[in-house]
């Protein structure tokens, strides 16, 4: 199987090396904006760097987009044009408008594609999907996220983001779908820049909390921030009328107790999303494989990525008019 990798970025990078391991994979061929860049990822690997997309996708057999994220829609559009499996980087688009345009394409065209929402191969996840499906954590009170980058965005990525809630919360948002198996009726945001002033300059906030209500009542809250000293902090937690569990806490986890009998937390603290989430990486990848040979249907659709967008087009919208937003004014 022939891979084009859309994008030499950082995820483009790690995906171009996974790509490069895998027995099937004959040939990775790279395109990016920066064709420097696309010759020193397909050196680095033993694949080929493109001249462009289009060259780059005449002669794969299967497609990973992993660019900027204003370029999503329009690579994904070319892939099925040619009607190659696609992997797409979250979020499928930009904006809304343009996420529900090409998930009507990709629905009545058949085509395929997965997008990358990797916390739902991460093997802790998967056992908290697990335990609520089979009601061994019983009735779900409430579900707690946390979610804390180490560093925040270069500046010049801030305007082009989205915002807090489209870039980054889309995860946690994906997730609590996933992981509960419903959906959000109804939510509550609000932001501020505590530390950051650039973020003001493009009305976002490196501050967050949502709280969510699911179909059935069950409540959610997220708190999230652009920086943590510690490290890059990513949990869930699940609190049920049979069990309690967390998601995302050892030794890498970076965070320090104040309780004089708390256990220590000696490992190395996760620091990116990369060194957090690289074995769901590579699973995510490996299902994506699977997925383009025919072997299954894709684990994370272009209807998620609709829909975790509109949960956060309304946290966004909620932050901006100070009010609770209903999922049904998101259409």
């Amino acid at each position: 199987m022939r891979v084009a990798v859309l994008g030499a970025g950082r995820i483009g990078q790690l995906h171009s090396r996974l790509l490069a391991s895998q027995a099937d994979v004959s040939e990775v061929i790279v395109s990016d904006i920066d064709g420097d860049r696309a010759r020193q990822v397909a050196d680095a690997i033993g694949g080929r760097a493109a001249s462009s997309v289009e060259s780059a996708l005449d002669v794969a057999d299967a497609a990973l987009v992993t660019a900027t994220t204003d370029a999503h829609a329009t690579l994904v559009s070319m892939a099925i044009d040619r009607q190659l499996p696609v992997f797409c980087e979250k979020p499928l688009a930009f904006d809304l408008a343009e996420t529900a345009a090409l998930v009507e394409k990709i629905e009545r065209t058949g085509a395929i594609v997965q997008v990358g929402f990797q916390r739902r191969f991460d093997p802790a996840y998967q056992e908290a999907r697990r335990l609520v499906e089979t009601g061994a954590i019983g009735t779900v009170y409430l579900v707690r996220l946390i979610a804390h980058d180490h560093e925040p965005p270069p500046d010049a990525y801030i305007p082009v983001s989205g915002g807090l809630f489209r870039d980054s919360s889309i995860h946690d948002f994906d997730a609590l779908r996933w992981v509960t198996g419903l959906e959000v009726v109804e939510l509550y945001a609000a932001g501020s820049v505590r530390e950051f002033p650039i973020f003001a300059r493009y009305d976002d906030v490196d501050t967050g909390a949502v709280v969510l209500q699911m179909t059935d009542g069950t409540l959610a809250v997220l708190g999230q921030t652009r920086h943590d000293p510690r490290g890059y902090d990513i949990r869930m937690e699940v609190i049920g009328s049979k069990d309690a569990v967390t998601v995302g806490l050892s030794t890498s986890t970076p965070l320090r107790s104040l309780e004089a009998e708390a256990p220590l937390m000696p490992g190395a603290a996760w620091t990116s999303f990369l060194t957090r989430f690289e074995a769901a990486y590579r699973a995510e990848l490996l299902a994506f494989l699977r997925v383009a040979r025919g072997e299954t249907t894709s684990p994370c659709t272009a209807r998620d990525a609709l829909e975790a967008m509109r949960i956060s087009v309304a946290a966004t919208r909620s932050r901006a008019e100070h009010r609770p937003i209903r999922l049904a004014e998101v259409s």
